[in-house]
């Protein structure tokens, strides 16, 4: 069922692809490649697919572990993705301000962040509290540490670092694909395809 599903979305996308014109392909903003023919062909870049096998455990309390992770992964991946955009943004739109504007920016900032999202991150539990700070370094390539410290100075990163470690966490957490974080990577990749 599911590989007739998949062969029928790539003859769909075949289809697409063929019956668009070079001029189509343009307002869709599907690139054409201009051959020394004159001939144009469609350039689709699709996302890449992973395939893993179906997750089999033999005992309950593993099984458990694991779909915990799965609700885990799929309560805090949304917050990692929307603070690298804010990030993104919040850098691209300091850099247009002047010197002694930036600072009252991100203090501005900072406490609307506050506001808008200390209620949905205190209902979160502490396993996923120190999963968000992993999969914060996974989207941003930094960890949590070097992020509050660009943006809002070492002290202040040394003080919610000390907060952090109070509950044991620590900002300075990185993600480890290959390693301890490997099975929450895989869960990552299977909500991002949409899998899970």
């Amino acid at each position: 069922m599911k590989q007739t599903f998949i062969f029928s979305i790539l003859l769909f996308i075949c289809a697409f692809c063929t019956k668009t014109t070079a001029q189509n392909a343009s307002r869709l903003n599907i690139p054409a490649y201009n051959t020394n023919t004159g001939d144009s062909m469609k350039v689709l870049v699709l996302n890449d697919i992973y395939v893993y096998p179906p997750q089999v455990y033999n005992n309950y309390l593993t099984d458990a572990k694991y779909q915990k992770m799965v609700r885990d992964v799929k309560k805090t991946l949304p917050y990692a993705k929307l603070i690298y955009s804010t990030l993104i943004e919040t850098y691209e739109y300091i850099m247009t301000l002047p010197e002694g504007e930036r600072q009252k920016h991100l203090t501005r900032m900072e406490n609307d962040l506050f506001n808008e999202y200390k209620p949905a991150l205190k209902k979160m539990s502490l396993s996923q509290g120190k999963l968000l700070i992993k999969l914060i370094d996974r989207e941003c390539n930094q960890s949590s540490y070097e992020l509050v410290k660009a943006f809002l100075g070492s002290f202040r990163a040394g003080f919610w670092n000390f907060f952090a470690g109070l509950f044991g966490a620590s900002l300075k957490s990185t993600w480890d694909p290959t390693g301890k974080d490997a099975d929450a990577e895989r869960i990552v990749e299977m909500v991002e395809m949409g899998i899970l």
